[in-house]
């Protein structure tokens, strides 16, 4: 059976990751949620106090350990995707703006982005995967059927992560999140390892001024093209 892929990029906040499950859920597909594995191996450092010396090659090695032996789960819930690490429910705990940080203090270092690389392939099984992430087109999966950037202003960014983070009852500023998102950015779209941006042949849509709802239709309206 061919396995499709769908990969959707794009920065922080832009709602990949809540679009990507809807889509996986309309063709049930498998997800992938690439961003969670950063963030759940920025949290494990971060517990070990391994984070601020990723330069030093000794505790580079244990921290590639790490990466390769973290015991993941995705589990769907008709609140999103509960997030478990080391059986522990980190589904809000990964969505703050620290272990953001702590994410792209991981996405920056080859040898650990090498060892979780294996883990994102071993998502791409029949009949399809829906890969979210900054990288999926452009590194992980060039080959994917259909590849997707959606994007949207840092501001329009801040406003939803804001919004996000209020209903799941945790305390934020909106300055330091918008702060943080332009920081964010301009690391990822800097960074000699795999920058943030669109593959060659992405299909880009500009989310700012639209609805959850018309980018999904959008997204499924390119996707069944490439399909059919």
């Amino acid at each position: 059976m061919t396995t499709h892929i769908i990969t959707i990029d794009g920065p922080s906040g832009s709602g990949k990751g809540t679009l990507a499950a809807k889509i996986a859920a309309h063709y049930q597909y498998h997800l992938l949620d690439s961003g969670a594995l950063y963030r759940l191996l920025g949290l494990a450092l971060a517990k070990e106090n391994r984070l601020d010396t990723l330069t030093d090659v000794e505790n580079l090695k244990v921290c590639i350990e790490i990466a390769e032996s973290l015991d993941i789960g995705f589990t769907p819930t008709e609140q999103g995707v509960r997030v478990v690490l080391n059986g522990e429910d980190v589904t809000k705990l990964i969505r703050t703006e620290q272990v953001g940080e702590y994410a792209s203090k991981v996405a920056v270092v080859q040898e650990l982005r090498q060892a979780l690389l294996s883990r994102q392939y071993a998502f791409a099984q029949a009949p399809g995967l829906v890969a979210d992430g900054r990288d999926m087109g452009t590194v992980v999966f060039p080959n994917a059927i259909a590849k997707i950037y959606l994007t949207a202003s840092a501001k329009s960014r801040a406003t939803r992560r804001y919004n996000q983070l209020q209903g799941m009852g945790v305390d934020a500023k909106i300055s330091a999140i918008l702060a943080n998102i332009e920081a964010r950015d301009k690391r990822d779209t800097e960074r000699e390892v795999a920058p943030l941006k669109p593959a060659s042949d992405a299909y880009v849509i500009d989310s700012s001024e639209l609805t959850i709802d018309e980018v999904f239709q959008t997204m499924k309206q390119y996707i069944d093209s490439l399909l059919a």
